[in-house]
């Protein structure tokens, strides 16, 4: 009699013990949102990665490949180097974007362009964790834990929804690892991300 007593106790302890582990993982699990990636990313305040970048084009048998360095400074600097197969500067900065090929330099406003912002902004927006400004453009939907998610944006606006599909960023913690782009043609971009560590 005794021994079964001690035995039932023992097993109410375990239980108690996983029941009291579980209420643990619970909340954390839960908090794991939307709010919770952009908080955390907002903690990036700079960063430089190497990428590789492969565009599927419907006219073409080959995916077309290029690489470089994104350079990013919070809240608003991004800057993509291209290297291969041709060297180019794109820089997004105060509202500007920048374009550089050889001895030609371009500068766009971006609010002339609505549908430049919305690519722009996929990108700045989350790796400065701006949850406000991707859901003025953007539908947001995340999936997976903190070790391995994917965040799915889609365009708000009819017209913009007529250029891009969707865009899905996948990660790790606060570190943004592919950047897929499909377009409402059909055709899509992966940008494959590895960081670096600081010059």
């Amino acid at each position: 009699m005794h021994d079964t007593a001690h035995s039932a106790t023992l097993r109410l302890k375990r239980w108690l013990t996983v029941a009291g582990c579980l209420l643990c993982l619970a909340p954390a699990h839960a908090a794991w949102d939307v709010n919770a990636l952009m908080q955390a990313l907002a903690l990036n305040k700079s960063g430089r990665a190497s990428f590789v970048e492969k565009k599927y084009i419907a006219l073409l048998d080959t995916p077309v490949e290029s690489s470089g360095e994104l350079l990013y400074t919070a809240p608003d600097r991004l800057e993509k180097r291209t290297l291969k197969p041709r060297p180019e500067s794109l820089l997004i900065e105060s509202g500007s974007l920048t374009v550089e090929r050889g001895k030609r330099r371009m500068v766009l406003r971006l609010t002339d362009y609505p549908e430049l912002v919305a690519f722009t902004e996929s990108i700045r927006g989350t790796l400065a964790g701006d949850q406000v400004a991707l859901r003025r453009v953007y539908n947001l939907d995340l999936d997976g834990t903190e070790e391995r998610w994917t965040l799915t944006l889609r365009p708000v606006e009819t017209k913009m929804l007529a250029v891009v599909q969707r865009i899905r960023i996948g990660g790790s913690r606060a570190e943004v690892k592919t950047i897929e782009i499909e377009q409402a043609d059909k055709d899509r971009s992966v940008m494959v991300i590895s960081k670096l560590a600081a010059p």
